[in-house]
């Protein structure tokens, strides 16, 4: 496991060693989130969102106040079938599985990663500020 594997586990909390386990779990995740990803970073994420009229959902992820849940149904229709298909691939497991960890882990997690309330300026940078960023929520926890 990643040393990324190892933060993201501690601050989402432990996610079933299914699949590819934890460290499979937090390269999905990065690239999710880091500017340097597939899927254009918490920005892109955040226009998936819109396009697919959720943005409120992820808006409330993003903002203060009490996070919006999302089904892994909603997950499927932000995402799309190609990149759900590649993203269990790449986790080792089923699509279903997948989206069940990403809808339970995504909201917490972009809540940590924007603690002020708005995504930072400039995103939430490369796969390794993303890791540094959750050492740093750790270290305040």
């Amino acid at each position: 496991m990643s040393m990324f594997g190892d933060i993201l586990g501690a601050v989402v909390g432990s996610v079933g060693q299914q699949g590819g386990g934890m460290g499979a779990i937090a390269n999905v995740v990065g690239g999710l989130l880091a500017n340097d990803g597939e899927h254009g970073g918490l920005g892109g994420l955040v226009t998936k969102f819109q396009q697919a009229g959720m943005g409120d959902v992820i808006g409330s992820w993003v903002g203060k106040g009490e996070n919006l849940p999302i089904s892994a149904e909603q997950l499927q229709q932000v995402l799309g079938s190609d990149a759900v298909s590649s993203i269990a691939q790449k986790m080792g497991v089923n699509p279903s599985e997948a989206l069940g960890h990403l809808s339970g882990m995504l909201p917490g997690l972009v809540d940590k990663l924007t603690p002020h309330g708005e995504a930072p300026a400039g995103g939430l940078g490369n796969f390794g500020d993303l890791a540094g960023m959750l050492g740093g929520l750790l270290a305040k926890r």
